[in-house]
């Protein structure tokens, strides 16, 4: 078990070795639609690269992410095949949104052997969520075109 100030450094050390391999600006929280936002996660079993649609409003979410899930035929085939689509996902704090996510397992934060294996599929994921979102971002945007 490592300490606090052990995991933080690890923590530290892995993403600026993610930094420095794939050395780009990641769209993540800037897609200019409030609450909605790209993301890499982590942990001790497994490393996701999502896409989480946390509007306060329940209409705004839920038009967001049926937006996404009219072209989700296009996401799967074109860009992210393996995505798992969750129209009511619970985060830890009991809020819902809406998630869009892949995974993969067998992978650690606190194992250096899979970091670069994580690094490769955050950069090969997150790369076709951000290509599939700019390509369809006025769209996803536009509240008043309806699915």
């Amino acid at each position: 078990m490592f300490s606090k100030a052990e995991t933080q450094q690890i923590k530290k050390d892995f993403w600026t070795e993610f930094a420095n391999a794939y050395s780009r600006k990641w769209l993540l929280y800037n897609t200019k639609i409030k609450d909605v936002a790209f993301k890499f996660y982590i942990d001790n079993k497994k490393a996701r690269v999502m896409l989480d649609i946390e509007p306060k409003e329940d209409d705004k979410r839920k038009i967001y992410y049926e937006k996404i899930v009219s072209l989700k035929n296009i996401f799967l085939e074109e860009f992210v095949p393996d995505a798992i689509f969750v129209k009511d996902y619970t985060l830890e704090n009991g809020k819902n949104i809406n998630r869009i996510y892949t995974e993969l397992t067998g992978v650690s934060l606190y194992n250096k052997a899979s970091w670069e294996q994580v690094f490769d599929f955050f950069y090969e994921k997150m790369d076709a969520f951000e290509r599939f979102f700019y390509e369809h971002e006025d769209y996803i945007k536009d509240l008043d075109v309806n699915t």
